[in-house]
């Protein structure tokens, strides 16, 4: 027995709720914290999470930010208002500071960007008081940071290449160029 799964294990309160859209994902995160001693409650969309919530308040919470039916945030103020206590860690592939400050304003106490290993959320549901969890161990690089940062102000200018490069004040084409190619790691 890990000494993640011994904490787990003495907690009063094991019951966990996992949103994410991407099935495939949720199921996985799901069953690593099933075998880590969660009580585990997983769903797929907004709608989905505040029925369960209204259900049984969970004590713990993984949500991820971005889903087809809204937002994480939604969930989190609803896990807040029915459990104060809860401890809630946002999850997203588009991680910026913007959306780590709405998150933990909301009330979450971590923001980890996926995929996310499952001893690291561990890590930051069980870290208390004003103890932060420890680094991740594969943190984004400094070229993903602004790989994901552009992509998010893309986004936000709903694809509009010119007014991207305009508010990101960079020449268009090198724009072009930046979104042509693949992530980096």
């Amino acid at each position: 027995m890990t000494d993640l799964t011994a904490d787990v294990t003495a907690l009063a309160d094991k019951s966990l709720l996992v949103l994410d859209d991407d099935a495939p994902l949720r199921t996985r995160l799901g069953r690593a914290l099933e075998q880590r001693g969660f009580e585990i409650t997983l769903v797929g969309s907004v709608a989905e999470a505040l029925t369960a919530v209204r259900a049984q308040a969970p004590a713990f919470a993984v949500l991820d930010m971005r889903l087809e039916d809204g937002t994480g945030l939604k969930v989190v103020e609803a896990v807040r208002e029915a459990r104060p206590d809860a401890r809630i860690i946002m999850l997203t592939g588009y991680g910026n500071i913007a959306t780590a400050v709405q998150a933990v304003k909301a009330g979450a106490v971590d923001y980890l960007s996926k995929p996310a290993d499952a001893d690291d959320v561990v890590r930051a549901l069980l870290a208390r008081g004003d103890e932060s969890p420890a680094p991740p161990d594969n943190p984004m690089s400094a070229d993903r940071v602004r790989w994901e940062h552009i992509q998010r102000v893309y986004e936000l200018c709903n694809h509009n290449v010119s007014e991207t490069a305009r508010r990101l004040n960079m020449h268009r084409r090198t724009l072009q160029r930046i979104l042509a190619k693949r992530a980096p790691r």
